[in-house]
């Protein structure tokens, strides 16, 4: 089976991984995550999942490379990473009560052939009070999430329901992550 490289630092994404079997290295992708203005959150993680994928092969040639990339987007605006509680709670405010998208990018590559797609989830946050947000950034668990949420921890509690790949939402599409890594011999313990 050929070497298998995730090209993300993510604990969430390693974790999902290994839930499904999968063995892997992980060497974190330096790639330039930047965006052009007014670019769409599916090209988005697209693109950058294809760059991380992209850097990490080319320093390990012959290993098949997974790069990944999570936003959340709420009216056609990608919200990133929370700088500090006040954008965390401003940006779980404007979740509150909303149905929002989260998009994954995935990018697959050996270095000869490659695959990238993107899968949307729909997320329905409950209405929040201040009190509610308050608490929920106080554990600090909203910094390191796009949207400052996450649905696999203490934020599960602010989902009112989902329409789409769960696993999506924690941040890697895993089933369909799986049907692309089999196209490249990769695969975990339950063959797709």
């Amino acid at each position: 089976m050929a070497r298998f490289i995730l090209a993300s630092a993510s604990p969430r994404r390693k974790q999902l991984l290994k839930q499904a079997g999968y063995a892997f290295e992980i060497v974190v992708s330096d790639a330039d995550e930047s965006l052009p203005a007014g670019i769409t959150p599916e090209k988005a993680v697209r693109r950058n999942a294809a760059r991380k994928a992209q850097a990490v092969a080319e320093t390990n040639p012959g290993a098949v490379v997974l790069g990944c990339d999570t936003v959340v987007a709420i009216d056609g605006e990608i919200l990133g990473k929370p700088q500090d509680e006040a954008e965390a709670k401003a940006m779980l405010r404007r979740l509150s009560g909303n149905t929002h998208t989260v998009y994954s990018g995935v990018c697959i590559t050996d270095g000869k052939k490659e695959t990238v797609f993107a899968v949307a989830t729909d997320v329905t946050f409950y209405a929040l009070s201040d009190r509610t947000i308050d608490a929920y950034a106080a554990t600090k668990e909203p910094m390191d999430k796009a949207g400052a949420y996450g649905i696999q921890g203490l934020g599960c509690v602010l989902v009112k329901e989902i329409s789409g790949d769960y696993s999506n939402v924690v941040g890697l599409p895993l089933s369909e992550s799986a049907r692309a890594l089999a196209a490249f011999g990769v695969f975990g313990t339950v063959t797709v």
